[in-house]
């Protein structure tokens, strides 16, 4: 499981030197640069600690590659100017982690990777794609801290399949299946103050969800939360900033031009909400049966369901 960065935990160490990266002060790791992109306006440094692997430098770059690739297209450029990424092998396991932390003027993303994994592995795998996103949202207080996980979790496979990494059908079936794990329990405090895990990843994504389908809705179709999304990190709010969830919002409203997200927070801050996602599903045309999804392009949205996942936002 991703474990969000908390610079009050920490004390990073954010320094190449000759392609080497520190990662957190806490750990002994020097981290010996294997390559240096440029994506999306970024320079992102790859480091790998010595250690075995399946897959080649090649296969390793290709992945980080192609993920940044991903969320520099659905964010209209990668969300920080610099970023480094240490690679550290976990001996006899095939799982990826990934913990990403900020720092005025830099950031650092670490990933655990199984020594077991492989290409097609990698190929599958969500996490690289998962911990950048979380370059492109400002550091807020820990009880807001659904609304970076859900963003990453609602954001991730979207912007894989606008760059044809993912099918449509393969994202709504994630969600269908992962967004019941986010809805209010009957003890539920509201998404500031129910910090489990489901509300914390799947809650946060779901608020995402109405959030961008509400948007489309009185946008026409025009705006979707994509699009408030870039307004933030075009105000210069990416994970080197300290900001109130409220500022956020604020921005990505003033950006689309109706008031969603500071609405839906005011409603889900600090009570339960209960989301009929049938309903939803149904006006979304997203046909879910014995494991599949199939789409009913004559739902009232389906153009709004096309929308979020297409190559062009708009």
């Amino acid at each position: 499981m991703h474990i969000m960065r908390r610079r009050s935990v920490l004390i990073l160490c954010l320094a190449f030197f000759i392609g080497a990266a520190c990662a957190a002060a806490d750990d002994d790791d020097t981290v010996p640069g294997i390559a240096s992109l440029k994506v999306g306006g970024a320079v992102i440094d790859v480091g790998l600690k010595p250690g075995q692997l399946a897959v080649s430098h090649a296969e390793l770059v290709h992945w980080i590659d192609t993920a940044a690739h991903s969320v520099s297209h659905y964010y209209g450029r990668f969300p920080v100017p610099h970023v480094s990424i240490a690679v550290l092998p976990r001996p006899r396991s095939g799982r990826t982690s990934g913990t990403t932390y900020g720092e005025h003027n830099d950031a650092l993303i670490r990933i655990t990777l199984g020594s077991t994994a492989t290409a097609a592995d990698l190929k599958d795998d969500w996490v690289m794609t998962h911990e950048m996103t979380h370059l492109a949202f400002p550091q807020v207080a820990e009880e807001h801290h659904w609304i970076e996980e859900g963003l990453a979790t609602y954001v991730e496979p979207i912007a894989r399949a606008q760059v044809g990494e993912l099918t449509p059908e393969y994202v709504w079936q994630e969600t269908v299946e992962g967004m019941p794990k986010g809805l209010p329990a009957p003890d539920d405090e509201g998404l500031d103050h129910t910090h489990t895990w489901g509300r914390t990843y799947w809650g946060g994504a779901l608020f995402c969800l109405l959030a961008d389908v509400e948007i489309r809705e009185r946008t026409h179709n025009r705006y979707g939360l994509q699009d408030a999304l870039r307004g933030i990190l075009a105000a210069g709010g990416n994970i080197e900033q300290d900001w109130p969830i409220t500022q956020s919002f604020a921005i990505a409203d003033k950006t689309v031009g109706v008031t969603v997200l500071e609405d839906l927070y005011a409603e889900m801050k600090d009570k339960p909400v209960p989301i009929d996602l049938d309903a939803l599903w149904k006006k979304l045309g997203v046909v879910y049966k014995d494991g599949q999804v199939t789409f009913d392009d004559k739902a009232p949205e389906a153009d709004i369901r096309r929308s979020i996942t297409a190559s062009d936002s708009k």
